[in-house]
């Protein structure tokens, strides 16, 4: 689009109490595709470049005062104390900026799909026109609940709410998406002028635009063809809707780009997650935060990440991580647990049934089956055996253990943090490590094996333990011989 010169002010309406997601937490906050919808409402507004951008809050406040002060933008807040109706809220909105000239744009903190490039382009016809007010429209299947849009051709006459509508007038399927762009000083006077004569007793902010007509000003109406852009959100099921229309958008613009999805039904991808191309998502994955996927990986099936980097053409199957990193060509799964702090090297491998926690794995190191591995740098080329748990914790502290370049920690032992294996050291499988391991060096710490000769024909005479015992010729495995010899 064009350049667009700033707006006056943006007027966000966030005070409602929205009963019917009957939740604790405020209905703004509820998210779609991983962002708030109120962090969606300011973005769009900011895309404007007002000189005030004012989220009007009530209900909850507290719970949506703290959450403005996470998103990095500049608002300021009004607080609307008893909910009259959108017109009082407009009201409460533009206290303090009584002397404000130029255009004010009045939008909602439910309305997530709404863009900034829709309010500029609002904007934009508002101004082309020359109108003192201008509303968004939408022609919809349904219309029913909404405002409907009353037209003498292009001039907008009024909008009359549905439940104060006639039954002629509820036939009309364009409706009011509730976002204006108003002149300023057309809606100062016209919120002087508002009452509370209708069917709920509220101030109505739509009399503004009977009474701009009143005094013979122009007053249009902006038509988008993408009605979800005018949808808002009040109950679950029309968060479950939004999030599904959210994330078949999101979906459908990687796959433009060269990303394969499996089964996109499956397929849940977060509006901040960056995908490369080539990646391959499989079924059951789901992305979600800022997580970002480098060329060719594939992930999934029944994958997710949250807050996840992973390098070009890794492999992450059946595994839950969050805050971790996953380098190039590293391997990951199935059924791995990389909690945060967890950074894997490329050509890396974190195994079935492995669990990490700040563990930074260097390049070409594995950690193949069943381990955790908590507070532990182990460098590169270092192999950890099946069943090996780093103890990180005493009870009070947490320690940190470190396993050298192609050091090799045998199945089933355990390093008591902190230790350090030194390069080339070796674990023997079923030791617990208390002390640390010279490079080059064995440790072995265990019990010695003791074999009792004759138990079973002593102690269970004629069982079939002693049948097979007394068959047997005395020799060992083939397998295990070879195994020997090698």
């Amino acid at each position: 689009m064009t350049d667009l010169a700033p707006v006056a002010a943006v007027v966000v309406l966030a005070a409602g109490g929205g009963t019917r997601m009957k939740s604790k937490k405020s209905k703004v906050l509820h998210e779609v595709a991983g962002k708030s919808m109120l962090s969606f409402a300011v973005s769009a507004a900011a895309a404007l470049d007002p000189e005030h951008l004012v989220v009007v809050v009530g209900h909850q406040r507290d719970q949506v005062l703290d959450h403005l002060e996470k998103l990095d933008r500049t608002v300021t807040t009004a607080v609307q104390e008893e909910q009259r109706g959108t017109g009082h809220a407009v009201q409460c909105g533009l206290e303090g900026l009584e002397n404000i000239e130029g255009d004010v744009v009045v939008t909602y903190a439910d309305v997530p799909m709404l863009t900034g490039d829709t309010l500029r382009q609002l904007v934009a016809v508002h101004r082309s026109n020359s109108h003192s007010v201008t509303v968004m429209t939408a022609n919809v299947e349904d219309p029913t609940g909404y405002g409907r849009i009353l037209r003498d051709g292009d001039r907008v006459r009024g909008i009359v709410e549905h439940k104060d509508a006639s039954e002629e007038q509820r036939t009309i399927r364009e409706i009011n998406s509730g976002i204006y762009v108003f002149d300023a000083a057309t809606l100062r006077a016209g919120l002087a002028q508002l009452d509370t004569d209708n069917a709920q007793g509220e101030l109505y902010l739509t009399d503004v635009l009977t009474h701009a007509n009143g005094n013979g000003q122009k007053v249009g109406a902006h038509i988008i063809d993408d009605v979800w852009q005018t949808e808002g959100v009040n109950d679950r099921v029309q968060l479950a809707r939004m999030n599904a229309e959210m994330n078949r958008r999101i979906l459908d613009a990687w796959m433009m780009k060269g990303v394969t999805m499996i089964d996109p039904t499956s397929t849940w991808v977060d509006v901040d997650v960056d995908l490369a191309p080539d990646v391959v998502l499989h079924p059951g994955t789901i992305l979600q935060g800022a997580t970002t996927i480098g060329e060719g990986a594939e992930i999934g099936p029944s994958t997710t990440l949250m807050d996840v980097e992973v390098g070009p053409f890794a492999k992450v199957l059946r595994t839950h991580g969050s805050f971790a990193v996953i380098g190039e060509g590293a391997n990951v799964g199935p059924f791995s647990y990389l909690r945060p702090g967890t950074e894997l090297g490329a050509d890396g491998k974190i195994g079935a049934f492995v669990e990490t926690k700040n563990a930074v794995i260097a390049p070409t190191a594995k950690v193949p089956h069943l381990s955790y591995v908590g507070d532990a740098v182990i460098d590169e080329g270092a192999n950890i055996g099946a069943g090996t748990i780093f103890a990180n914790y005493d009870g009070e502290k947490k320690s940190t253990s470190h396993v050298g370049k192609d050091a090799f920690v045998g199945s089933n032992s355990v390093l008591v943090s902190p230790v350090d294996i030194g390069p080339g050291g070796f674990v023997a499988a079923g030791s617990t490590v208390t002390e640390d391991v010279p490079a080059g060096g064995l440790a072995v710490a265990r019990g010695r094996q003791h074999n009792s000769e004759g138990w079973i024909a002593d102690r269970r005479p004629g069982s079939k333990w002693d049948l097979a015992a007394r068959e047997h010729d005395g020799s060992i495995h083939p397998k295990v011989a070879e195994s020997r010899e090698k």
